[in-house]
C-alpha cells in the first residue's frame, strides 16, 4: 500500500492489490452478483442429500453461544436483557436465533446479510435476510461497499441506511467481494451421488414391482385365427390371477399347452453402490470438516473422536466464531451507543467441549498433583 497526497493536502491511503478495475464489462463496472445460480444448486443439495443438511445444522450448534462483557457496569444488565429478548423475525426472538440463521447462510452460501432495525431513536430488533436477493457495489476505496437492493418498483437501487445493514462472508476472494460456500467443489460429486440413489429407486422399483413374460409354445401348427384367439384367452387368464391376487385371494393360472412365465429383466443384478456411494460421501464429508459419526455414519470399529480430529474441530469452529464476531460486536455497539451508555464490549465465547469429561476431569486431577508436588518440593 502507498500514500498520496490530495489537492487540500491530506493524506490517503492507495491500495495496490485491490482496485475497482475488475470487471470486464464497462457497463458493468463495479458490479458483481451475489444471486447467481449456484446458490439455487447449493439449496438443492441441502433438500436431496440429507448428511449435507445436517452437517450446516451440526456447524451451527457446535458454534455455541457466547457472552458479552461491557465495560461498563450500569449497562450489562440493559444490554443482557436486549440480547436475550429481541426480535429477530419469523417469530424468533433472541441473539442465539439471529446468530444461528445468519451462521447458516454463511454455511451455505459463503455470505450473509442482516440488518439494525432503528425505531424512535433505539435499536428495536436484528433480523437477517435473503442475501441471494442482493447485489454488491465495490468503491473506488477498496474498503468501501455499498449493498443494493429490490425496491417497491422492481428495480435493484443503493439500499439507503447502508449504516444498519451487516454482511459476512467466509473466505472471501481478492477478485470478488463475496465469500465462498462451504458447498463449493461439492455439485459434481452430489451430480454423481444422486444418480446413483436414482438409479437404485429405479431398479428396486423394478425388482418389487415386477413383470412377467407369458410365452405360450406348441402353437407352430395353427392358424393365425387359433392362435390369436388362443393368445387372448391366455392373457385374460393370467390378467384374472394377478388381479385376484393384489386382492389377496389365491388363484390358479390353467393355460393349455406349454407355458413358460419369466420375469422381465430379472436376469440383471442390482449393482452394489457401497463402495462408490461411500467414496463420494468421504469426500463430501471431508469438505465439511465434520467426523463421520456425527453425521449418522459408521465407517471405523470406534465411535470416539480422537484428540486430533477434536483440535481439528475446534480449529475450525473458532475460525467461523472470528469470522461472525464482528457481526456480534456491531449489534452490541449500536444498542449501546443509541442508549446513550458506554459501547465498549467484549465478547466471550462459550467453551467448545468435545473431549469426554471423563478425560478432563483426569487431565484437570494431573495437573493438581503435579502443582502440589511442585509446592512440596519447594518448600
Amino acid at each position: 500500500m502507498k500514500r498520496k497526497k490530495t489537492e487540500s493536502g491530506s493524506v490517503t491511503a492507495v491500495c495496490q492489490l485491490r482496485n475497482g478495475d475488475t470487471h470486464p464489462f464497462g457497463a458493468m463496472r463495479h458490479f458483481t452478483p451475489l444471486g447467481g445460480g449456484e446458490e439455487r444448486i447449493y439449496r438443492e443439495m441441502r433438500e436431496a442429500i440429507p448428511v449435507l443438511d445436517a452437517a450446516v445444522g451440526k456447524m451451527v450448534r457446535l458454534c455455541g453461544g457466547f457472552q458479552v462483557k461491557c465495560w461498563d457496569k450500569n449497562a450489562q444488565q440493559k444490554l443482557n436483557d436486549f440480547l436475550r429478548m429481541m426480535p429477530c423475525g419469523r417469530g424468533q426472538m433472541g441473539i442465539e436465533s439471529f446468530l444461528s440463521g445468519y451462521l447458516d447462510s454463511l454455511l451455505t452460501y459463503g455470505r450473509a446479510v442482516g440488518e439494525l432495525v432503528v425505531a424512535g431513536g433505539r435499536l428495536r430488533a436484528v433480523c437477517w435476510g435473503d442475501v441471494t436477493s442482493l447485489e454488491v457495489q465495490e468503491g473506488d476505496n477498496a474498503l468501501d461497499m455499498v449493498l443494493w437492493g429490490m425496491d417497491e418498483h422492481g428495480l435493484m437501487r443503493p439500499l439507503p441506511y447502508q449504516h444498519l445493514l451487516l454482511f459476512t462472508t467466509m473466505h472471501p476472494e481478492p477478485a470478488h467481494p463475496y465469500g465462498v460456500s462451504m458447498f463449493r467443489g461439492m455439485p459434481f460429486l452430489a451430480d454423481i451421488l444422486l444418480k446413483i440413489y436414482h438409479t437404485i429407486g429405479t431398479n428396486w422399483e423394478r425388482a418389487g414391482n415386477i413383470r412377467y413374460s407369458v410365452v405360450c409354445k406348441g402353437g407352430e401348427n395353427l392358424d393365425p385365427a387359433t392362435a390369436q384367439e388362443r393368445g387372448k384367452a391366455v392373457a385374460a387368464e393370467w390378467a384374472k390371477a394377478m388381479e385376484d391376487g393384489k386382492n389377496g385371494t389365491v388363484r390358479d393360472f390353467v393355460a393349455v399347452g406349454d407355458v413358460e412365465i419369466k420375469v422381465i429383466g430379472g436376469e440383471a443384478p442390482i449393482l452394489d453402490s457401497e463402495i462408490p456411494v461411500r467414496q463420494i460421501m468421504e469426500q463430501l464429508v471431508a469438505k465439511t470438516g465434520l467426523p463421520p459419526f456425527l453425521l449418522g455414519l459408521s465407517w471405523s470399529t470406534t465411535e470416539r473422536m480422537s484428540t486430533q480430529q477434536a483440535d481439528l474441530l475446534t480449529s475450525e469452529l473458532w475460525a467461523l466464531r472470528r469470522t461472525v464476531e464482528p457481526a456480534m460486536l456491531k449489534i452490541c455497539k449500536t444498542y449501546l451507543a443509541l442508549e446513550g451508555l458506554d459501547n465498549r464490549v467484549e465478547i466471550q465465547w462459550d467453551d467448545i467441549s468435545l473431549q469426554d469429561i471423563t478425560q478432563q476431569a483426569q487431565a484437570e486431577l494431573y495437573l493438581a498433583q503435579a502443582e502440589k508436588y511442585r509446592a512440596e518440593a519447594a518448600s
